[in-house]
């Protein structure tokens, strides 16, 4: 099992980071292979990837989620992944965004993407991008204000 740790400051309030990150439909505006995400119900989502020539589809549940604070979810099946995503007060319109997720490479291309920083550089990437895309547009597309234990 690999773990990878990133974290970005993005220049918008608490509750808009949080709020953006609660609509995973939305993930592949500036998430960096993933094609689609049908959120299912409050705590299921179904997603399909495309990475490294490899298309994906593979189901994640939200584990526990608490408004302006934490959003954690675990794969289904295979691929075996976990994370957490955490929203960070800095000041009343600076957040930091932190993600660490927990991932079991799966054949020898992913093993040798995962030895070459490959995943982490991604992770990144998409930090990199949703600050883009929620600076640029100064608001959420959507909340999902629930809390799940």
């Amino acid at each position: 099992m690999s773990t990878i740790e990133q974290s970005i400051e993005v220049a918008v309030p608490v509750s808009t980071a949080y709020n953006q990150w609660t609509q995973f439909e939305s993930f592949p505006e500036f998430m960096e292979g993933v094609d689609r995400i049908v959120q299912v119900d409050d705590t299921h989502t179904r997603w399909q990837t495309s990475i490294g020539g490899v298309t994906r589809e593979f189901d994640a549940e939200i584990t526990e989620q608490h408004p302006d604070e934490r959003v954690a979810w675990r794969s289904v099946d295979e691929p075996r992944q976990a994370g957490v995503v955490t929203f960070h007060r800095l000041s009343a319109d600076t957040t930091k965004v932190m993600v660490q997720l927990d991932f079991e490479p799966d054949g020898v291309v992913e093993q040798a993407g995962d030895k070459l920083g490959l995943v982490k550089h991604r992770v990144k990437g998409d930090l990199e991008r949703f600050k883009s895309f929620i600076e640029g547009r100064g608001n959420e597309t959507g909340a999902w204000r629930g809390d799940v234990r």
